[in-house]
């Protein structure tokens, strides 16, 4: 099954993304640039699978680099737009029956790309695909309801928890430092569940309803 790997325009650690990528083998990644998330490729010689976005805020040589993508599927957007290019980018990954994917790039500076790029996570689980977040500091995902997470397996050294879009119902976190039992997550409740640990070889997180956003993240 293909993972979508979409580069947005964000912040991108270069050494961090292309050891990333070397996860995924070629056959198994469908790649996506989207806007100027072109210039990651353009600056590592990779070429992508496909383009997305109105291009509007690329160099003279961002704009070359496109130009000559012989092989690319190239999705010219109007800057007047509903869609964010990572969200179109997101729709066409879905469009081609990908269920997994991962966006870099995805953070920055701008808190509301990022209040966005999360809203992203709930889009994709309607539509039955599951996105993560990533950066070199950061892991999010909307957690399953039944979900195990093993030390030597996980990214970085904390997990916190945050409900989004309502309360999250029977909250249980077993294997934790700071575990919970049934308990009803609401939004006031944001400091209960920051920097959260694992204790012994895994941990179990369990909930009965809502949509639960996880955070594994290092300094």
């Amino acid at each position: 099954m293909k993972t979508a790997l979409i580069v947005s325009g964000g912040n991108i650690h270069k050494d961090f993304a292309l050891d990333f990528l070397k996860k995924y083998p070629e056959e198994n990644v469908f790649t996506v640039a989207a806007d100027r998330g072109l210039d990651f490729f353009m600056e590592t010689g990779l070429v992508p699978d496909a383009a997305v976005g109105d291009f509007d805020s690329l160099s003279e040589k961002g704009k070359r680099y496109l130009d000559a993508l012989t092989c690319t599927d190239i999705r010219r957007l109007k800057p007047e737009k509903d869609d964010s290019d990572t969200q179109y980018a997101v729709n066409y990954a879905i469009e081609k029956n990908i269920k997994k994917i991962i966006i870099l790039g995805a953070t920055g500076t701008r808190i509301d790309h990022l209040i966005a790029n999360l809203e992203l996570l709930l889009m994709g689980r309607k539509k039955g695909a599951e996105i993560a977040l990533v950066d070199k500091y950061n892991y999010a995902v909307l957690a399953g309801n039944r979900t195990v997470l093993k030390k030597d397996e996980q990214f970085g050294r904390y997990v916190s928890f945050f409900p989004l879009g309502g309360d999250v119902t029977d909250l249980t976190l077993r294997g934790f430092k700071y575990p919970l039992e049934k308990y009803r997550l609401r939004p006031e409740d944001c400091g209960l569940t920051v920097s959260n640990e694992i204790c012994g070889d895994q941990a179990v997180v369990e909930f009965t309803g809502g949509n639960l956003l996880m955070l594994m993240t290092r300094d």
